[in-house]
């Protein structure tokens, strides 16, 4: 096998002696790489050590670096303080998302931007060419790699433009603080305070007034109005009960045939829902605990609820539990009774969050 010092005789160069006093850094970049077969036959600064030039681009990058993190800063906070909370009509919250975009993107762009300033007009060109070959390492290659990463380094020239170094740190540290805001988010705020995931239209009004189950019109719903076996959708009795407003509240009131009805009280009293059943009639949420899309179709015969959306189903004699599908928690029950007036009312709100939220998080 042909050494390193034998190969460089072959090509009629004497082998430089890495530890030479008064050798620059260059010098032995060059030497490790001629010991590599690489031959470096271009090389030179693009800009001049100290020149207008250089202090203009040094600018420039550093520009690009302060405002990623200007961006990042920007969108921590907006992620912190920016009221988020979903409220009827135009209000701070429908810009929440579109500036966390507008921010994060800015951040990115200013990052790629001064990265690819700095390569391509402060680092120096350089053209190598290199010759396949297998050899030993020598020893002296250590001396030449550590050489070789630290004039990388000076190359980079952090340290005779410190504005670079600055405004490097001054950009990235922002970043990743944002690449850390999302998983320690919940720890700065709590998300779900005031039970906004886990109240809905069916919350008892003030004084304790227990709210009406009604169909899409208004109109309040009796036992007598659902044949056995038959089921409807129902809202709540209320303003805007109906709309979008309360869009986490429509909840499916089945008729249960009186076989069903016993299967489902037993599956009720081994989960303590022993009293949200009224006779043979039972309420479960219409929203599915996959995706939230209306879980609608009722097969009467198997008394399982199909959601069309992903295919999820639930059997509603078993307290709704998915049976098939990508959802993976059931429906929640409205508990409910007949009032005085021989009229549906939820006995309470639901007691278990409405839809997916958080709970389908592994």
């Amino acid at each position: 096998m042909t050494t390193h010092t034998e190969h460089q005789a072959q090509q009629g160069r004497e082998p430089l002696d890495v530890n030479t006093p008064g050798l620059s850094q260059f010098d032995i970049v060059r030497e490790g790489a001629r010991r590599d077969d690489i031959e470096i036959v271009h090389y030179e600064p693009q800009v001049a050590p100290g020149s207008k030039a250089e202090r203009r681009l040094t600018r420039t990058v550093a520009s690009f670096f302060l405002l990623t993190g200007l961006a990042a800063t920007a969108f921590l906070v907006i992620y912190i303080w920016w009221p988020w909370e979903y409220s009827p009509g135009s209000g701070g919250d429908k810009w929440y998302t579109p500036l966390l975009g507008v921010t994060l993107g800015v951040a990115l762009l200013g990052i790629g931007f001064g990265i690819l300033t700095w390569g391509k007009k402060l680092l120096p060109k350089e053209v190598s060419i290199q010759d396949r070959h297998e050899g030993a390492v020598a020893s002296d290659d250590r001396i030449i790699t550590g050489q070789t990463m630290l004039y990388m380094a000076d190359e980079l020239g952090v340290k005779r433009r410190p504005l670079l170094g600055i405004s490097l740190l001054a950009g990235l540290a922002p970043v990743g603080a944002v690449a850390a805001a999302p998983l320690v988010g919940g720890l700065i705020s709590q998300p779900h305070k005031n039970n906004q995931m886990f109240t809905t239209g069916f919350a008892p009004a003030e004084g304790g007034q227990k709210i009406r189950l009604v169909r899409e019109d208004g109109r309040p719903v009796r036992p007598a109005d659902i044949s056995t076996g038959g089921q409807i959708t129902v809202f709540p009795g209320i303003d805007h009960g109906v709309s979008n407003l309360h869009a986490d509240s429509p909840t499916l009131l089945i008729h249960l045939r009186d076989s069903d009805a016993q299967e489902s009280r037993r599956a009720n009293e081994r989960v303590g829902h022993g009293d949200y059943m009224w006779g043979n009639y039972a309420a479960y949420s219409k929203i599915c605990t996959h995706a939230g899309c209306p879980a609608s179709l009722y097969e009467q015969q198997t008394n399982r609820l199909l959601c069309p959306c992903h295919q999820s189903q639930f059997l509603i004699t078993d307290n709704a539990r998915p049976i098939f599908g990508p959802a993976s928690r059931r429906l929640p029950q409205l508990p409910i009774e007949v009032d005085s007036e021989g009229y549906f009312v939820a006995k309470s709100d639901y007691t278990e969050t409405v839809g997916p939220d958080f709970w389908e998080r592994p």
